[in-house]
């Protein structure tokens, strides 16, 4: 191993050593709001999986968010499973639920496509509107007792929840990266840069897209359980948003680079720094965020990554494959 990844994987492990530490160091207002950068950054770089290297423009990933979460209250409240079982059990049931909603949405292409998820995100959102087991439109809270039982008090529930979100972070940015550097990763690059040249070559296209379009909604649901863990509460509106859980999303990786691992951490960045001096204007907020964006795409269609790259060829992830 060279001296160059011997420094970045010191480089990480003072990093994570950093953040395992969390709950011993920081706020509480602190620890939320790295909670929510955990999740989102992970909701992008699953995302980026799925636009940036498969080349699958989804506009309704929302759907897995709120499936993950009715799907842990359900768990959780019906089943009687506690909640740290419900939530990667969430996870699965999401994955299944998206195995069909495959079947529907792969029937379009393009532009289609994600219109067409977005539609069956809306479609979600309307059923669940209307069972009342599930508090219908009005949505419904985890019961006092579960909460309880999830950790002895809620400064240990707050430090259990960060710590979960920081190890599924973890596990979406190092699991993708080690995806990429396989032959998976490979055929993956071949499918974004030239579809039919890869069928030419052997690729496997619709098989390899059904499975990122699955195991990407399976993580999309985990996270989106412990996003409504965290909250306590979850409604059709909030669960299935499509500017929480797909617009800002998007707005991360593509400001940041889409089709690279270093762009949606750069883009979380700047989207939090700008929400925490931004959020205050009300519409405004959105207009400058759009603009922004439009910006960055004119000058540079890389996002923040490829100015950076202009400026020094580095990669803190390199996925290269080397024999």
């Amino acid at each position: 191993m060279s001296i160059q990844n011997w420094a970045r994987l010191g480089l990480l492990i003072v990093a994570v050593a950093i953040l395992v530490s969390g709950p011993y160091w920081a706020s509480r207002g602190t620890m939320r709001l790295l909670i929510e950068v955990f999740y989102f950054l992970a909701l992008a770089q699953l995302w980026n999986l799925l636009a940036g290297y498969s080349g699958l423009i989804s506009v309704g990933q929302q759907a897995f968010v709120g499936l993950g979460g009715y799907a842990m209250f359900s768990l959780a409240m019906f089943a009687g499973v506690p909640i740290l079982f419900a939530l990667p059990l969430a996870g699965i049931l999401t994955a299944l639920i998206a195995w069909p909603t495959a079947f529907v949405a792969f029937r379009l292409s393009g532009p289609y496509f994600a219109i067409g998820t977005w539609v069956i995100a809306e479609v979600y959102r309307l059923v669940f509107a209307q069972i009342p087991a599930l508090g219908g439109g009005s949505g419904i809270s985890l019961p006092a007792g579960l909460v309880k039982a999830m950790a002895s008090g809620r400064s240990a529930r707050e430090s259990l929840i960060y710590w979960i979100a920081l190890a599924i972070m973890l596990v979406v940015v190092l699991g993708i990266w080690i995806v990429m550097r396989s032959r998976v990763g490979l055929s993956l690059s071949a499918l974004r840069d030239n579809e039919e040249a890869a069928v030419s070559v052997g690729v496997r296209t619709r098989s390899l897209k059904f499975v990122i379009y699955i195991a990407t909604a399976g993580m999309t649901g985990l996270i989106g359980a412990l996003i409504f863990v965290q909250k306590l509460r979850i409604t059709p509106e909030a669960a299935f948003s499509v500017t929480d859980w797909s617009v800002l999303v998007i707005f991360i990786v593509v400001i940041g680079g889409i089709g690279t691992l270093e762009g949606p951490i750069l883009g979380c960045i700047l989207f939090f720094v700008l929400r925490e001096y931004l959020a205050d204007l009300g519409a405004w907020y959105m207009i400058i965020l759009g603009t922004i964006s439009v910006v960055i795409m004119l000058v540079e269609p890389r996002g923040l990554w490829g100015l950076i790259l202009r400026w020094r060829n580095i990669t803190v992830f390199p996925v290269t494959r080397r024999k």
